[in-house]
């Protein structure tokens, strides 16, 4: 009788700390350690701990197998009883929950949808279509505001470029090539013969004239005519000259020096091959690569037909050996090479030339990219002379008298 009253005491008294423990964590909740009533509880729980220490005590005394039975059965009660509070614990859980009324409601059923909401590809292509191509016009109208090309030949001047000739813009060959370009010609017409007094051509006889007293020390009769950049009137300089240095009774021999894109030869009417490409090939002698022209005294060797490596064949030695050849037969050959800025052919050719000149464009190219050009030769040991001021217009011909590193694409249109 005495053990199994000390095993209901025992369980009592777990229970209540048992019921305390969860009463605990509520109260927890609500109120911090210092506040009354969670000291209340914590005081309650140390007397139950010290009631179940001296009842320990007691059933320390008594026999082994009591005490075994008295553990094993009271710890089967307290799991029972822990057992009964959780389960309503969760009852009343359950209660509380199916008592709370919610304010969700359902206003449309879901759908799926086979295709993705977002991104919209087409809106999305139109919209980055349409932002590339303001940003390109952009790009576009910055950089022509701010690359200020030439105004003048005293730019230049100021800059320490002498100005050997200020050539007007032509409206005579302005029409010539817009003609040839509308009707796909493959001529073009030579300014000299289409219209002798055009004011273009009398800036070139000036140029021919300080020529003359420019070659007096030069170590050979070779001049070689390049530019910073593509599309700036070269050629037509080039051609014009020659023309009209022949027409001064001198005998001309124009080379086409050009191997990517050279056209001098239309503007004779002829074809492209039997050049330069094919004579520093050795494919067919000097004299059988002249052509004749119309104006007398002037002779033309065309750019031949494009070489895989137009420069390996100008750092060979049949270049110095056909400009010496063509040095000893001709009074003066000019040689029209490409730019300097955009590929190396007029620095490999200028050691070989006694003089050289820039041709620069009018609001075109700007008086770095002429300085620049003028340097990259220099480098090369080549000379430069002075600059000729192609395409200038009336107004700045009124006002002003007779007087970064640059990438270009260039290759062969055809």
């Amino acid at each position: 009788m005495e053990a199994k009253s000390l095993l209901d005491t025992m369980v009592q008294l777990d229970a209540q700390i048992n019921q305390l423990t969860f009463s605990e964590a509520e109260v927890s909740k609500l109120y911090t350690k210092e506040h009354p009533t969670y000291r209340a509880l914590l005081e309650k729980r140390k007397t139950l701990e010290e009631e179940k220490n001296n009842l320990k005590k007691k059933i320390n005394n008594l026999p082994e197998t009591q005490q075994e039975v008295l553990r094993l059965t009271r710890d089967v009660q307290v799991g029972q009883d822990v057992y009964l509070q959780l389960l309503n614990k969760e009852q009343e859980l359950s209660i509380a929950k199916a008592s709370t009324v919610g304010n969700v409601r359902i206003i449309d059923n879901a759908v799926t949808q086979p295709d993705p909401i977002k991104p919209k590809k087409l809106l999305v292509i139109v919209v980055l279509t349409v932002f590339g191509t303001m940003l390109s016009l952009m790009y576009v109208i910055v950089k022509v505001a701010f690359n200020k090309g030439v105004q003048s030949a005293e730019q230049l001047e100021e800059n320490g470029l002498n100005v050997y000739a200020s050539i007007p813009l032509s409206d005579c060959q302005l029409k010539n090539v817009n003609n040839s370009r509308k009707k796909d010609k493959k001529k073009f017409d030579v300014l000299i013969k289409e219209n002798g007094a055009d004011l273009a051509i009398e800036a070139i006889r000036g140029l021919r004239t300080r020529l003359y007293f420019a070659m007096l020390e030069a170590k050979n009769n070779i001049l070689m005519i390049s530019g910073p950049s593509p599309e700036i009137g070269k050629t037509f300089v080039s051609t014009n000259l020659a023309g009209v240095v022949a027409q001064a009774g001198q005998k001309v021999l124009l080379i086409d020096a050009d191997m990517r894109r050279g056209y001098i030869y239309r503007y004779f009417d002829g074809l492209p091959n039997n050049g330069l490409s094919e004579i520093l090939t050795g494919r067919v002698d000097y004299e059988k690569a002249v052509v004749h022209t119309d104006i007398a005294g002037l002779d033309y060797i065309g750019c031949g037909e494009i070489p895989p490596n137009p420069a390996e064949l100008l750092m060979g030695s049949r270049i110095e050996k056909f400009l010496e050849w063509a040095s000893g037969k001709y009074d003066l050959v000019l040689v029209d090479t490409p730019p300097i800025l955009a590929v190396t052919d007029a620095a490999i050719i200028g050691p070989h030339v006694g003089t050289t000149l820039l041709v620069a464009r009018f609001e075109k190219n700007t008086v770095k990219e002429i300085d620049v050009a003028k340097n990259r030769l220099e480098h090369s040991g080549v000379i430069v002379k002075g600059v000729i001021l192609n395409g200038v217009t009336r107004k700045a011909s009124n006002k002003y008298g007779e007087h970064a590193y640059y990438e270009y694409e260039y290759k062969s249109k055809e």
